[in-house]
């Protein structure tokens, strides 16, 4: 995975979430979890990383903006 960008993290509440999984289904299951309460990136693909286990994701997070129920 990419270095994460100064950016991503200059203000409180912004969040960098990376993820490790078995498989698709299980990363994107995690993923759903934060991005149903905060605003967050839409992930369309996981990676592989050549002789490494499993999938990895990446999703940005902004805890500040709530969604509502």
């Amino acid at each position: 995975m990419e270095a994460i960008n100064e950016i991503h993290v200059s203000e409180s509440g912004l969040v960098v979430i990376g993820v490790a999984a078995a498989d698709d289904r299980t990363a994107f299951a995690f993923q759903t979890a934060p991005a149903a309460m905060w605003a967050a990136t839409s992930v369309e693909h996981t990676t592989r990383d050549p002789g490494q286990p499993g999938v990895r994701l990446r999703c940005y997070l902004d805890m500040r903006q709530r969604l509502s129920p």
